[in-house]
């Protein structure tokens, strides 16, 4: 079955095109309404095409500013080939400022490959898949912590049986040179980056910051990188960055199971005891769940299970039995 969606722009025209993916939508408010999700191009004749995608998760802010930014910069004579920017991928949910869709409770990164026949989230993945994707020779996917978390700047990406294809996606996560990159043995086939594999498109997805909000560290971080990407692959010419810098080197980590992640076990008010991008030790304490409906009550002391180095951590001091505390990569010595 065909897509519903219908797109205002003109694929194969040079220049630079704004307009909106239609994705019908017809409820209480609107019968013959449809749902404007935001697209621009910039081409400039023929070359690769890559596409940048923010807005997978409504509540991560970084890589949306940075896509939003580059539609008003980048202009057609500073590429070479063709630039699809998709800042609110999954659009009720970015509207919404929420991680998922207020429409149907989608998660768009846990929906691919999608149903052209199925809820607004899955209409939305497969328009991403077999439309944007099947066209991009190149994509970055955009993430950050959103509302329950923070990470320090990393690349993540996930093994190719390809050979030439492996060798281009750590080109790419070399291109753009965050602090850290995680490196997956496989990722989940819901996840966009196993449509990128399924099209044989070379991506990777990179998460920037957190807490809810823009980190200028994060952000300039996440326009360098993307930048640094684009001009790899010979799509950016010319550069509105004044100096992109010599980047250091990205430190590779893994991860190897569940005691890569600390878990709650019980409701409370949870006190940190170490920082993202820190080296910790097993055993080490990484905080406490206090308990102020019972005061007089110890609070649980919470240790790392492994040694490694935190990637991300809970943003809301508030905690239930199973939220996610902190999550921690190990040096991945198959580099």
């Amino acid at each position: 079955m065909a897509s519903p969606i219908t797109s205002e722009i003109d694929f194969k025209a040079d220049g630079k095109q704004t307009g909106y993916l239609r994705l019908p939508h017809s409820v209480h408010r609107s019968a013959y309404g449809w749902i404007p999700i935001p697209l621009v191009q910039i081409k400039n004749g023929d070359g690769p095409t890559i596409l940048l995608m923010a807005g997978n998760h409504g509540d991560e802010y970084e890589g949306q500013v940075a896509v939003t930014r580059l539609v008003r910069e980048l202009q057609p004579e500073q590429i070479r080939g063709r630039v699809l920017l998709l800042p609110m991928a999954n659009y009720p949910a970015a509207q919404a400022g929420h991680r998922t869709s207020p429409i149907d409770g989608g998660n768009l990164n846990r929906s691919f490959p999608g149903d052209p026949n199925g809820t607004i989230t899955q209409i939305i993945a497969d328009y991403i898949e077999t439309v944007l994707m099947r066209m991009a020779d190149y994509a970055i996917d955009l993430h950050s912590g959103g509302s329950s978390l923070h990470y320090v700047p990393t690349v993540l990406y996930g093994d190719r049986e390809d050979n030439s294809e492996m060798e281009q996606v750590l080109r790419m996560m070399r291109a753009f040179a965050a602090p850290f990159a995680l490196h997956f043995r496989r990722s989940s086939e819901i996840v966009s980056s196993a449509a990128a594999r399924r099209q044989r498109t070379i991506a990777v997805t990179v998460e920037m910051g957190g807490s809810g909000t823009v980190t200028p560290t994060a952000l300039q971080v996440t326009q360098q990188g993307i930048e640094r990407v684009m001009a790899e692959f010979g799509i950016l010419t010319e550069s509105n960055l004044p100096n992109l810098g010599t980047p250091g080197a990205t430190r590779i980590l893994r991860l190897t199971g569940q005691h890569n992640y600390l878990y709650a076990r019980h409701e409370g008010l949870f006190e940190p005891a170490a920082e993202i991008g820190e080296d910790i030790e097993e055993g080490q304490v990484a905080g406490w769940i206090h308990h102020p409906e019972t005061p007089w009550e110890a609070p649980d002391e919470k240790f790392f299970p492994i040694s490694g180095t935190l990637l991300c951590k809970r943003i809301p001091g508030r905690v239930q039995r199973g939220d996610c505390l902190y999550q921690i990569g190990q040096d991945d010595t198959t580099e």
